[in-house]
């Protein structure tokens, strides 16, 4: 690809890392979503539905569409997509999880800063 073909993509990474406060809320609303689901297979509804109900990481990505963060955004057509959500251990007060820091390595990484 030439250099314009290739500055037309850009790759977004987005990591959040939320607090669940009430889990039998995300499980709940997973299941109406995937209720609503007319297009799912009956096989894959149900798989779908044990894995939202059996881990609330797994209702959280289910309900988390990369769409839905760029659908409204002009002249932005996604192109490809993947995610995945996992159940973590969270300390705000680590160094670990000082995003700054990924930030400024990653752009020393290329050359920049």
């Amino acid at each position: 690809m030439s250099t314009p073909e290739t500055s037309r993509f850009v790759r977004l990474r987005v990591e959040l890392v939320l607090e669940i406060e009430d889990a039998d809320a995300v499980t709940k609303r997973a299941l109406q979503r995937l209720a609503g689901d007319t297009e799912m297979p009956d096989e894959e509804r149900a798989h779908a539905e044990g894995a939202v109900t059996e881990d609330t990481a797994e209702a959280i990505a289910y309900l988390v569409d990369p769409f839905d963060l760029v659908n409204e955004v002009p002249g932005v057509e996604l192109q490809q997509a993947s995610w995945s959500s996992e159940r973590i251990e969270y300390d705000p007060d680590s160094p670990d999880w000082d995003l700054d820091d990924d930030d400024v390595e990653e752009d020393e990484e290329e050359g920049i800063g």
